[in-house]
């Protein structure tokens, strides 16, 4: 219950007042109802019918009054008052049900965005370790499960204090008899424990097999042209026969535990009942319209401590889903970006780089507890307003080092510096606001031409999209689409070729006029003609922006100011083209060999 009061002081923090003027609207309700049913009572006199006990001395204020009225004026103005109150309670009531679903839903809100909000300041490395599909979860399944979680505790903090109510009344009716509810409640309790237990390890089961039906969906869709290709319908049905039957016997196992624990309390309200009448006729000789009141009193009482257990058990379910949640915002806090809260996004100038990037003894490795370092000791310059290529062999650590100068990763040992200044803290997003990065691998969201464009740049106008289209080569194929910059692309771009997606990421990297561009093999799914265009494109700019181009392709990077040859996590050769080429042995000779060779 630590981390559900986590939640819940957080929620306290986030109501304040209005969680308070609900308790006393759930209080002033509880009363109003009993005061409601306390009208039983002058009722059951105008029929000549006399409560004997405590209850005999009960009398509603301006009741006596009414005596000497006929029979059916006292009548009417009973029910009036009854109908008076009951309209009160409830909407009371409704005024209190419909604040919960207020104070929960805007709680929600702001859970759902400091989450989200943590984990996109989370540093690169974090992802790294994760899967996304978990993350997808937990800020789905797994959040609208602890939002489930806090409407159940607001709904036993309702039952409760309207418990309250209901047991004063019923002191004030048979101390004794409500002593022996009270003894036997505590007892259901002690019972309860093992259902609540239960629950908890069910909540457990829910999560992990949420979270691997969402993993296993999720990579499978992202794959389905490999499925489609390879005939793997069969295997990836088999596959969620056996994902789903584990769901479905936890389903049924929740629900065996929940049916046994309705059993437990409604058999043993059945029993205290007869048991009260058993005892009220037997040794405490009641009279029979006495005995009725108070078995309906009680009949109402009983069921409260029942819902009070049900939601506890309901409240055990959802308990690992808070630990989740809790445990991915400790997470995400401490993998934060350093300096990163302090700006506001809106308000971020660019580094516009003049004099270039320093790297001085940066060393780095993914895992602290692993000796192998994927990049040691890298001293290189790049230059500004010049073009840098980075080649290597898979896995020598190109990509490595292309995160490290784009901020993405802070190195173990060394510095890289901007123009002098290191890039951490507080230079950390002036200076990522001045890359432009295409990917090997081009994302665009599901949205359209003109949406994914815009969201680098919101303000951006028609003929700057169009001048970014044309650098990228693509002005022409997004003029022949029916619908041009407002065309559906579909998720991922996927009605798009890939060498259109392509060029579409990269005319989206050059909308904001970044002073850096990155290119991660940017041109490998472009035909010989739009490649041309490109690299001509990257010629004309080499000399107005900083350029850095990772290439497996050697050919395209002919003309790059400097090459630097990465081999085994160390720069083992650095020059230009023809330079390098011309090296013997050397690792530049032998890739451009293997390529000239393959062709």
């Amino acid at each position: 219950m630590k981390t559900i009061m986590y939640y819940i002081k957080q929620l306290h923090a986030f109501s304040g007042i209005q969680l308070y003027l609900n308790m006393a609207g759930m209080v002033i309700s509880g009363l109003l109802e009993s005061a409601a049913f306390l009208l039983l009572i002058p009722m059951l006199g105008i029929a000549g019918i006399q409560l004997g006990g405590q209850a005999a001395s009960f009398h509603f204020i301006g009741f006596d009054k009414l005596q000497d009225l006929p029979q059916i004026a006292v009548i009417i103005t009973v029910l009036a008052v009854y109908l008076s109150i009951v309209f009160g309670q409830n909407m009371i009531s409704r005024s209190v049900i419909i604040r919960n679903v207020y104070i929960q839903q805007r709680f929600s809100r702001k859970l759902r965005f400091e989450v989200y909000s943590a984990l996109l300041r989370a540093e690169w490395p974090f992802f790294l370790k994760k899967r996304t599909s978990d993350l997808v979860n937990l800020m789905t399944t797994e959040s609208a499960r602890v939002i489930s979680g806090i409407n159940y505790f607001l709904q036993f903090i309702t039952s409760f204090l309207f418990t309250l109510v209901q047991i004063g009344f019923a002191f004030w009716l048979s101390p004794p008899m409500t002593s022996i509810v009270l003894g036997c409640g505590l007892v259901l309790s002690m019972f309860s424990r093992r259902f609540i237990r239960s629950a908890k390890k069910l909540g457990s089961r829910t999560s992990q097999n949420g979270q691997a039906y969402l993993a296993g969906i999720t990579d499978q869709l992202n794959g389905i042209k490999d499925i489609k290709s390879n005939n793997l319908e069969s295997s990836r049905l088999d596959w969620l026969q056996t994902v789903t039957h584990g769901m479905l016997d936890e389903q049924i196992e929740y629900m065996r535990l929940r049916m046994s624990s309705q059993l437990l309390y409604k058999m043993s309200s059945a029993l205290l009942i007869s048991m009260f009448i058993f005892m009220s006729f037997q040794f405490l000789h009641m009279d029979g319209p006495y005995l009725l009141l108070v078995i309906l009193i009680f009949a109402r009482l009983w069921p409260t401590f029942t819902t009070l257990q049900s939601l506890l058990e309901q409240l055990a379910s959802m308990l690992p889903s808070f630990k989740a949640l809790q445990q991915l915002q400790d997470e995400c806090l401490e993998h934060a970006e350093k300096g990163i809260r302090s700006h506001d996004e809106q308000s971020i100038t660019p580094i516009r780089m003049e004099k270039g990037l320093e790297v001085k003894g940066v060393s780095f490795r993914y895992h602290a507890d692993i000796p192998v370092y994927s990049l040691q000791d890298i001293n290189v310059s790049i230059p500004a307003n010049r073009m840098t290529a980075v080649v290597g062999r898979s896995g020598a650590g190109k990509s490595t080092l292309i995160d490290l100068l784009m901020g993405l990763m802070q190195p173990e040992t060394g510095v890289i510096l901007v123009d002098g200044m290191p890039i951490t803290g507080d230079n950390l997003l002036p200076f990522r606001r001045s890359i432009g990065y295409v990917a090997q691998d081009p994302f665009l969201y599901n949205a359209t031409i003109r949406d994914n464009l815009m969201m680098i740049k919101p303000d951006s106008k028609e003929d700057e999209l169009w001048e970014a289209l044309e650098f990228a080569s693509s002005a022409d194929f997004v003029r022949r689409l029916p619908d041009g910059l407002d065309t559906l692309i579909g998720d991922r771009g996927v009605r798009l070729s890939g060498g259109e997606r392509q060029r579409l990421v990269l005319a989206r990297a050059m909308i904001r006029k970044p002073s850096i561009l990155v290119l991660d093999e940017a041109t490998s799914a472009l035909d010989t003609e739009n490649e041309k265009n490109i690299q001509e494109a990257l010629e004309r700019l080499k000399h107005s922006i900083t350029i850095i181009v990772i290439a497996h392709r050697l050919s395209t990077i002919r003309n790059a100011d400097q090459i630097l040859v990465i081999d085994s996590g160390h720069v083992v050769q650095q020059g230009k083209f023809t330079g390098l080429a011309s090296e013997q042995g050397g690792v530049f000779s032998s890739l451009l060999s293997n390529q000239e060779e393959a062709m």
